[in-house]
């Protein structure tokens, strides 16, 4: 293999390796700090990334507020408290090698000011920010404002052009690195567009390289670009480097730092990891935030596959094939469904799918009276991790309302990544990793369930394998 070239990330020479951010608290202090200490960029994530208390206990994320303003309000606080705390233990842990970045999701709740807060209690500790998630277009001027390299998550050039023709000009000198996050490998949520499919992947070489033609054209010909999703090792990506078409090009890492001696996810989770096989990995568009997004196909994730199954569309006035009535809620209010639809609606209720909740889309969803009274809870528990939830109908702005019908058909994400950072349920929580997530099990890296450090990791990527 070719060997492999330092490059000058956030003002230093480092491995052109780089660990993904991945949110609560599945990337912290520890897994980043190591990862720099090995001489690549190590990512902590900013999203309700874990804070402790004085005698080194997890502070959990309990919520006290009686409104979902107040809630809000208290999530901010964690979001702030934990970041500061996460960039201090990386910082230490990375024996001033490498860089620490840290991740931010543009479209969660109180983005900004959970950056800004972080980047003003950790200054000088942070040396860039990535961010992704939606359109950034303010990312450019905090970091900048903090002295901080950013690096904003694309998946196309189209979306480049816009972030930069509208914002990141005024701040080209603080501009790192574009990360381009492939919508059909990577884990978590996903950057596809209306105008791409989720059932053809395109090749990301040819999509890199428009994206290099145009920061070209932007003067921008050695800002790197970071490769990020479906990277299992260097050597399916030799003709990447050295490329004078690309230019300079790091690589980004999610899935592998997750099976590490630092990394914090559960031992329950770890073991999952090693035992999956191809095709668990699932393109999804469940999550609240309206995006795709890749998770492990276990029994939450088919649950909501079951949910929305079990759908039918309904008119409050009989209209054309919509005459055949039917009685739902605690009142036996009258809608009108067709007549098939009905037939389907009266077998589930006979499985004991006895509650059939409206969506914004005028269809109800069919689920068993537990069900739907979680459902409810959670809604109503809401703490806007979100901008817009399209879960709980949170958004912020003045109303705290997007103004729709919750939707029953999506969940709680800050409740179950919470949970599955904290604890061995794998099974009914939402698991997410990228789609090249089942090579721990055909690896021989891996062999007998080996778990290695990140150093050990970071040394075997540098070989090519």
């Amino acid at each position: 293999m070719i060997a492999l070239k330092p490059l000058i990330i956030s003002g230093r020479e480092v491995l052109p390796l780089v660990e993904g951010g991945k949110g609560i608290s599945v990337s912290n202090g520890e897994s980043s700090g190591a990862w720099a200490a090995a001489g690549g960029v190590g990512t902590f994530s900013g999203v309700n990334a874990d804070s402790f208390d004085q005698s080194g206990e997890n502070i959990p994320q309990i919520y006290h507020g009686k409104t979902r303003s107040e809630r809000h309000e208290e999530l901010v606080a964690y979001g702030i408290a934990g970041g500061i705390h996460q960039a201090r233990v990386a910082y230490e842990s990375s024996n001033g090698q490498g860089r620490i970045h840290m991740n931010v999701l543009w479209e969660m709740g109180g983005a900004e000011r959970v950056l800004n807060g972080v980047l003003e209690g950790a200054k000088g500790l942070i040396h860039g920010v990535t961010c992704g998630a939606g359109m950034p277009y303010r990312i450019a001027e905090i970091a900048a404002h903090y002295g901080v390299h950013y690096y904003p998550i694309v998946s196309s050039a189209r979306a480049f052009r816009a972030l930069w023709k509208r914002a990141y000009h005024k701040f080209g000198e603080w501009l790192g690195g574009v990360v381009y996050e492939d919508p059909w490998l990577a884990g978590g949520h996903n950057g596809l567009s209306n105008v791409e499919d989720p059932e053809h992947p395109e090749p990301p070489l040819p999509r890199v390289r428009e994206l290099r033609n145009l920061m070209r054209g932007f003067g921008l010909d050695e800002t790197p670009i970071f490769m990020a999703g479906g990277v299992w090792n260097l050597r399916e990506w030799e003709e990447w480097l050295d490329n004078p078409e690309l230019g300079p090009v790091a690589f980004q890492f999610g899935t592998r730092p997750l099976l590490t001696k630092e990394s914090p996810i559960s031992e329950a989770w770890k073991r999952r990891l090693l035992r999956l096989k191809e095709g668990d990995v699932y393109l999804n568009r469940f999550s609240p935030t309206g995006f795709y997004s890749s998770a492990v196909r276990n029994p939450f994730l088919r649950d909501l596959q079951q949910r929305s199954e079990r759908q039918v569309a309904f008119t409050v006035e009989p209209v054309g094939d919509h005459a055949a009535a039917f009685r739902v809620g605690a009142r036996g209010r009258l809608v009108y469904l067709t007549p098939h639809d009905r037939e389907r609606a009266e077998g589930w209720v006979a499985q004991g799918y006895t509650e059939a909740l409206r969506t914004p889309d005028s269809t109800l969803v069919f689920v068993t009276s537990d069900s739907a009274q979680e459902i409810r809870a959670d809604q109503i528990n809401c703490m806007g991790c979100l901008s817009t939830c399209q879960f709980s109908n949170w958004a912020e702005n003045e109303s705290g309302t997007t103004g729709k019908k919750a939707d029953p058909r999506s969940f709680c994400i800050q409740k179950t990544l919470q949970t599955i950072s904290h604890s061995d349920d794998v099974d009914f929580q939402l698991m997410f990793a990228g789609h090249n997530a089942y090579r721990f099990a055909t690896d021989p890296f891996y062999a007998n369930g080996y778990v290695p450090s990140v150093k050990e990791l970071v040394g075997r990527l540098v070989t090519g394998d």
